[in-house]
C-alpha cells in the first residue's frame, strides 16, 4: 500500500483550519490558525512559504481559492470576506495579490465559504442565521450580497454548491441539512429541472432533512450529479439523501463526531473529523455503509515514532496513553518509567481533521485527496488505498483467535 504524503506546514504546530490549492497544484493557502493567509509553493518535496495576505483582523475562518479564474476568497471571524486576486505591482512589476473588500451584511463571524462551480458567485456561512450569496456588480466595481435567511434558526456550519451553480446545501446548529435555490437573475441562466425541483427563485427551501438524534449538522456536499445529499452531524452520525426516491439511508458511527466531507464518485465519499483520519462510506440508493479508512493504523509511520501494538478501532483512542489505562486495568501491566510518546495516535493526524478536499482527478472521478488538521500536517491520501473495516477494529484483529 503506498503511504501517504505527509507535510508538516506548521513548523510551530499551529493548527491548520482551512486550505484550499491552486489548479495545478502548485500552491496552496492555508490559514495557520490566525487572522493570515499564507501561501505555500512546491519545491520538490517541501513547501516553502512565499506570500502572507494580510487583511483580516480576526481568525480566517475559511479559504477558497478558484481554479479556473485564479482568485482567493477568504472569510473570518471578523465578519468580513475578501476576494484576492493577483495583479502587477505598479512600482515592481511583480505581480501581488490585491484584495477587494465583499459587503456581507452580516453581523456575526463568517464560519465557511465556497465558489459557486461558474466562479461568478460565492456563498459565505455565517453565525448571524444567514448565508451571503455574493456576486460582483460591475457598476461599482464591488462585490455585493443577497442574503438567505428563512428558515434558518442557529449558526450555519457548511455550504456546498450543487452542480448546476443554483443550487446551495448548507448545514446549520439548528440540527437541520437545508437545501435552497441561490438564483440570481442577473447572475445565472434558468436552471433546468432536477430531483430538487423546477421554479427555483431566490430563497426557495428545496428539502429540509433534520439531524437524526439532534447533532449540530457539520458539514454537507452534493455528489457529483447533484442527486443526492451526503451531511454529517454532531451525533456521530452521516446521512446520504435522496429526494428522488425519497430515501434517507443513516450510518450511525462509534468513533467521535464528523466535521468534514467531500465526495469522490457518485456511489463513494470520505469523511474526517474528530476521530483523526478519513474514513471511506460507499453505496447506492439502495444503501450506504462504512467501508474503511484511507489511514492504516497497522503501518508504520513515515516520521514520528511507530504504530506497533494493539490499536482500537476508534482513532483518538488509538494511542499509547489508551494503551497504558488499558493495560494497567486489564492485564496489571504499567507503564515503563521515563516513557516517551503516550500521547502519540496511532493514525497520521495526531489532531482533529479540519477539511478534506479533492486534489486530483476530475469531478466524479477523484484519485486523491487532501487534508488537514489540527496537528498542522496536510496530508495527500490516494482513494484507492483502502483499509477495510475489519483489518483495523477488533473484529479483524481477532479473526483469527482460536479457543
Amino acid at each position: 500500500m503506498a503511504p501517504p504524503e505527509i507535510y508538516p506546514l506548521a513548523q510551530t504546530q499551529a493548527a491548520i483550519t482551512s486550505h484550499s490549492f491552486n489548479a495545478d497544484r502548485s500552491e496552496v493557502a492555508v490559514s495557520l490558525n490566525s487572522n493570515d493567509v499564507q501561501i505555500f509553493a512546491r519545491e520538490g518535496h517541501e513547501w516553502k512559504p512565499t506570500e502572507t495576505l494580510s487583511e483580516h483582523d480576526k481568525l480566517i475562518t475559511s479559504i477558497d481559492w478558484a481554479p479556473n479564474s485564479n482568485r482567493i476568497v477568504t472569510a473570518a471571524q471578523d465578519r468580513n470576506a475578501y476576494v484576492w486576486q493577483q495583479s502587477p505591482d505598479p512600482q515592481t512589476g511583480r505581480m501581488i495579490w490585491k484584495p477587494t473588500l465583499v459587503l456581507l451584511r452580516i453581523n456575526r463571524a463568517a464560519t465557511h465559504v465556497r465558489w459557486s462551480p461558474n466562479e461568478d458567485k460565492f456563498a459565505v456561512a455565517s453565525g448571524a442565521r444567514a448565508i451571503a450569496i455574493c456576486s460582483f456588480d460591475p457598476e461599482g466595481d464591488w462585490w455585493v450580497s443577497r442574503l438567505l435567511k428563512k428558515p434558518i434558526r442557529s449558526t450555519v456550519h457548511s455550504v456546498d454548491w450543487h452542480p448546476n451553480n443554483v443550487l446551495l446545501a448548507a448545514g446549520s446548529a439548528d440540527m437541520k441539512a437545508r437545501v435552497f435555490s441561490a438564483y440570481i437573475k442577473d447572475v445565472d441562466k434558468r436552471p433546468a429541472a432536477s430531483v430538487w425541483g423546477e421554479k427555483l427563485p431566490f430563497n426557495t427551501v428545496c428539502g429540509e432533512y433534520t439531524s437524526p438524534t439532534g447533532g449540530w449538522v457539520h458539514a454537507v456536499g452534493f455528489s457529483p450529479s447533484g442527486d443526492a445529499l451526503a451531511f454529517a452531524s454532531h451525533d456521530s452520525s452521516i446521512s446520504i439523501v435522496y429526494p428522488g426516491g425519497p430515501a434517507i439511508y443513516t450510518i450511525k458511527l462509534t468513533s467521535l463526531p464528523l466535521l468534514t466531507l467531500t465526495w469522490t464518485n457518485e456511489n463513494s465519499l470520505i469523511a474526517a473529523g474528530h476521530d483523526c483520519q478519513p474514513l471511506v462510506f460507499s453505496g447506492s440508493d439502495g444503501g450506504w455503509e462504512l467501508t474503511g479508512s484511507l489511514d492504516d493504523p497497522n503501518s508504520a509511520k513515515s516520521a514520528g515514532g511507530s504504530r506497533a501494538g494493539l490499536a482500537s478501532p476508534v482513532g483518538r483512542l488509538n494511542s499509547a496513553a489508551f494503551n497504558t489505562f488499558r493495560n494497567a486495568d486489564t492485564r496489571g501491566i504499567g507503564s515503563a518509567p521515563g516513557g516517551s510518546g503516550e500521547s502519540e495516535l496511532f493514525t497520521v493526524h495526531q489532531n482533529t481533521i479540519t477539511s478534506v478536499r479533492p486534489y486530483a482527478g476530475t469531478p466524479g472521478a477523484v484519485t486523491r485527496v487532501s487534508t488537514s488538521g489540527l496537528d498542522g500536517k496536510l496530508v495527500v491520501w490516494d482513494v484507492n488505498q483502502v483499509t477495510p473495516v475489519g483489518a483495523t477494529g477488533l473484529a479483524g484483529r481477532m479473526a483469527g483467535l482460536r479457543v
